[in-house]
């Protein structure tokens, strides 16, 4: 595999991870952060823009995994990058956005009292 074709699979992945949470907010309705917001990636967008992104989002994942190169399902190096992009971009959400949902904030502990 070329090195330009791993490095548009490894953006294909972070493209299409990014899609998952502005599409299913936006299909539910519910407003999210969106680079459009303001602050930027902070404030939180309408659920019509989430779609838009989200859908953006899908569509560059496609064009740099699936028009790039010959991406094979059956290859592990090509799926290993796609796969470590994804990771990578869906830990970095769940850190950004778990300090605006409280995905970071430890549990409480039951405490007893006597």
């Amino acid at each position: 595999m070329e090195w330009t074709h791993a490095l548009s699979y490894f953006f294909g992945g972070a493209a299409l991870t990014n899609a998952i949470p502005h599409l299913v907010s936006g299909l539910t309705g519910r407003p999210f952060q969106s680079p459009f917001a303001q602050p930027s990636g902070q404030g939180l967008s309408s659920s019509t823009v989430n779609v838009l992104w989200g859908f953006f989002n899908l569509a560059v994942g496609y064009v740099l995994t699936c028009r790039v190169g010959h991406f094979d399902l059956h290859a592990t190096g090509d799926v290993a990058t796609l796969g470590l992009g994804s990771l990578l971009v869906g830990v970095l959400s769940a850190r950004l956005f778990g300090r605006f949902h409280g995905g970071n904030a430890p549990q409480p502990t039951a405490r007893t009292t006597p």
